[in-house]
């Protein structure tokens, strides 16, 4: 249970986790629509997710200089004021329709993300108990993959209403250019509530987190001294390729296959997920360590991953599943099991963070930017699923997560419990 004391910066925390969601998760709209109003093929079209994240690694350093300098609650605040300049850039990448000014406008969100993370994610694990940590990080996801879900759905009713329309093989550049320009009016809205939460952390009774005064197991040089903190972020570096892969791509995938509302499939993905994250907040730590719900984890990745690639392509299946909860009893299709990854991708993130920054001490903050850093998978694996679908298909383009759920298997069975490297 949740302490009193922690409650309020709880709730504020949990308000800037939607926000994380609510932007992460509008990606997976936006490329299949950007892959239309800018003429892109689908490994193009993936440089939206490679934009994004790959802010998290070039900028998790100097992220975390200006958390150190500035404290964690200043720090949240800029991260909001830096991704309110990114959510404005929009606003010329869509009147222009140029697919670089996107990525640039992407990349300035990605950056404002990376600052917002490195602060929230150990406040969220140091305030309160270190056995409870993952249950209160699966608290902010399910608001995090909540507002993963309704993204979307908002995306879709917004900005892609009457699609239908639209021959999409055959637009006219003015046909492209006015539906550029359906972007404008929710990043606008975006820019302002972003602006809204600034005054919102800057006045709150939020406590500012003091790590360097926690005992560290043992005080080192560096942060690569920590194995469990470099072993961690090498683990969400492949979390988040498979997830970012799970939630983005799918739409893609529908599609292809044919599948109704395809832009609206990464709700489903997120659905699962939060479902996964209450299986969390009900188990975690009275039921299920946080080590054996990482393990888990691994296990239920490879599993669904397994339906991904030999489940047969059946186009209306997943669509009468997930539309249709009355034929439920059909075979599942692939695309169906690449929502239901997100089930398994849920607890893999709150409970990497609190055994990776164990015993950090004042090390805490330089730990959580190479975490943070962790999230440049979301940048490249896709990448690299987008140039194995165009050479061997999308189905089996989903082969790439075979290595991510084994390197989370090898962390939950050994990586975390290592203190030095000669213990490999």
């Amino acid at each position: 249970m949740l302490q009193r004391s922690s409650l309020i910066p709880m709730v504020i925390i949990g308000m800037l986790f939607f926000i994380f969601g609510f932007v992460t998760w509008l990606n997976g709209s936006l490329i299949p629509f950007l892959k239309i109003i800018c003429e892109l093929n689908e490994f193009e079209a993936l440089f939206v997710t490679f934009a994004f994240y790959i802010a998290y690694t070039v900028m998790a350093l100097p992220m975390s200089y200006v958390l150190s300098r500035s404290g964690y609650k200043n720090a949240m605040a800029i991260g909001l004021g830096i991704m309110a300049i990114g959510a404005l850039l929009f606003i010329p990448a869509a009147q222009s329709g140029v697919f670089w000014v996107f990525l640039a406008a992407l990349f300035t969100l990605g950056t404002g993300l990376t600052l917002l993370q490195t602060a929230s994610n150990p406040y969220v694990v140091h305030i309160g108990p270190q056995e409870s940590a993952a249950m209160r990080i699966s608290i902010m996801g399910i608001i995090n993959k909540g507002a993963g879900v309704l993204a979307p759905l908002l995306f879709t009713s917004i900005v892609l209403a009457d699609m239908g329309g639209f021959d999409h093989e055959y637009l006219s550049t003015l046909e492209r250019e006015a539906l550029a320009q359906r972007l404008v009016f929710p990043y606008i809205i975006m820019a302002l509530t972003l602006i809204g939460l600034i005054a919102l952390v800057k006045f709150s009774s939020l406590p500012e987190l003091d790590t360097a005064a926690q005992t560290g197991e043992e005080d080192r040089a560096n942060i690569l001294h920590y194995p469990r903190v470099v072993l961690g972020a090498t683990a969400l570096f492949f979390y988040v390729g498979i997830e970012v892969i799970a939630g983005d791509t799918i739409g893609l995938f529908g599609a292809q296959l044919s599948v109704a509302h395809f832009t609206a499939l990464t709700s489903y993905t997120m659905v699962f997920m939060v479902l996964g994250y209450l299986m969390g907040v009900m188990l975690i730590p009275k039921y299920l360590s946080q080590e054996r719900a990482l393990l888990l984890s691994a296990l239920f990745g490879l599993f669904f991953l397994g339906g991904v690639l030999f489940s047969a392509a059946q186009s209306s299946g997943v669509a009468e599943l997930l539309w249709g909860w009355s034929t439920i009893a059909i075979l599942p299709n692939p695309v169906t099991f690449v929502a239901l990854l997100g089930f398994a991708n849920a607890l893999i993130w709150p409970t990497i963070w609190p055994l990776a920054l164990e015993g950090l001490g004042r090390h805490t903050a330089q730990g959580s930017a190479l975490l943070i850093m962790g999230i440049a998978g979301g940048a490249f694996m896709p990448l690299l699923f987008g140039k194995l679908a165009q050479t061997s298909g999308m189905q089996s383009a989903y082969c790439v997560g075979v290595p991510c759920y084994l390197f989370i298997l090898f962390y939950a069975l050994k990586g975390h419990k290592m203190v030095r490297w000669d213990t490999l």
